[in-house]
């Protein structure tokens, strides 16, 4: 008889918003609630597939979660897998360590909750023999690799192994318990359930080791449909792993050339084509779409003068097309030509040539602006950094773009001021 199960991690319940605006409230609920959501979708898939167990593989919790009302939503779907037989498997990560939820919440007895010793846990399926092992750990911290805890492989059994590790690393993710793939793939178990990195990653090799990624985006930065493994194991102890959609929201950077418009109506029509090709892409029930335009246009002054403005059709576009949204709109249009020279004097023009010419070439402005822009980096969270480039020559660029941008900006809004008059 075949061993099946849902193998996620990475849920983070209750998530706070971390970069989207609050100006839409409706957008706001969305986001807020989808990580609940996706943890119904996983009971439910494992209900309709009728799967022997599920396993979390960490960070269940965002951190230090005191709301009772998480608990009992979490009770809730816990007893929903319990009284329908199926078994629950779970380690808790490094945001789960933070959470006082997990120390004082209750759940069902078929929920098995890893403790800070390598356990393993056998299971009889017919003539399949499955020896599930499992280490949490209690701390947020954890610098070295956790591998060497770890039991030895049951023999006779088909070994899964369940860790919320870093590996060797990733971009905007703390160290954790790191170790390498190739120390995995020679552990000797047959299936390696990580944790911890949220973007989907199947290590290919001798053996099955997947690192699922979230279930969930919570912002841009979590770009991308998001799902859970489903995998079966066979009578003769081969591993197979199909993947499951579960993200209510998908985010999603839609770039849009806006060279081809000639007028303000053509504009939002490009757009509003934009969003509806993507939302035809987005297998989700809700995209939620940053959108940057691009191009050379002779609308880049009206576009960054009336930004405000720009978003608000985009939002209406993304209302008509349906369960589509705008989370942010980005502007990296450039003037068509530059204007021609006049017999009067126009002294936004001329300040735009001095600008242009004299002020932000200079050094020392440069200077000033990477100044200000690292005191802002010093402030923020490590995993806050990461808009402004990820190496020196990324944060060299940003902030030739910000310069450049913010001139433009500027100009744009001098040249909607109408002149006194005399």
């Amino acid at each position: 008889m075949a061993f099946r199960f849902v193998h996620t991690a990475d849920l983070h319940l209750d998530s706070p918003l971390r970069s989207l605006s609050l100006r839409n409230a409706d957008l706001a609920t969305l986001v807020g609630d989808a990580t609940r959501q996706a943890l119904v979708r996983i009971v439910d898939l494992c209900l309709d597939e009728q799967v022997d167990a599920l396993i979390i593989a960490g960070d269940l919790y965002d951190g230090d979660q005191t709301s009772m009302k998480t608990a009992r939503f979490l009770a809730s779907q816990m007893q929903r897998l319990h009284e329908a037989g199926l078994s629950v498997f779970k380690i808790r990560g490094n945001h789960d360590a933070l959470s006082k939820i997990t120390q004082e919440l209750v759940l069902p007895p078929s929920v098995k909750v890893f403790s800070g010793r390598a356990e393993a846990i056998e299971l009889a399926r017919g003539g399949l023999n499955v020896a599930i092992h499992g280490l949490s750990f209690a701390k947020p911290q954890a610098p070295e690799s956790l591998l060497p805890k770890y039991k030895a492989p049951i023999s006779g059994a088909v070994n899964l192994g369940i860790m919320h590790t870093s590996l060797a690393g990733a971009p905007g993710h703390d160290l954790y318990a790191p170790c390498s793939v190739a120390d995995l793939h020679g552990s000797g178990f047959d299936y390696w359930a990580l944790g911890h990195i949220h973007q989907r990653t199947h290590h290919a090799g001798s053996r099955t080791v997947i690192m699922p990624g979230m279930p969930q985006g919570r912002d841009i930065n979590e770009a991308g449909e998001k799902t859970v493994s489903l995998v079966t194991v066979g009578d003769d102890g081969t591993v197979s792993v199909e993947e499951r959609l579960t993200s209510l929201a998908q985010f999603a950077r839609v770039t849009v050339d806006v060279s081809p418009a000639e007028d303000w109506r053509g504009l939002v029509d490009l757009i509003g084509h934009a969003v509806e090709e993507e939302r035809l892409r987005t297998r989700s029930d809700h995209l939620v779409a940053r959108l940057r335009l691009v191009g050379m246009t002779p609308l880049s002054f009206a576009m960054r003068r009336d930004a405000d403005l720009l978003l608000s059709e985009a939002e209406q576009r993304a209302e008509r097309t349906g369960r589509a949204w705008i989370e942010k709109l980005e502007l990296d249009v450039q003037a068509l030509s530059v204007r021609p020279q006049q017999t009067t004097s126009d002294p936004v023009h001329e300040l735009g040539a001095l600008m242009r010419d004299d002020v932000m070439p200079a050094h020392g402005y440069r200077a000033q602006v990477r100044d200000m822009v690292q005191g802002l980096l010093d402030d923020l969270p490590p995993e806050s950094r990461r808009f402004a480039g990820s190496d020196p020559a990324a944060f060299e660029r940003f902030l030739e773009d910000l310069i450049r941008e913010g001139g433009e900006d500027l100009l744009a809004r001098l040249a909607a001021v109408p002149a006194e008059e005399g």
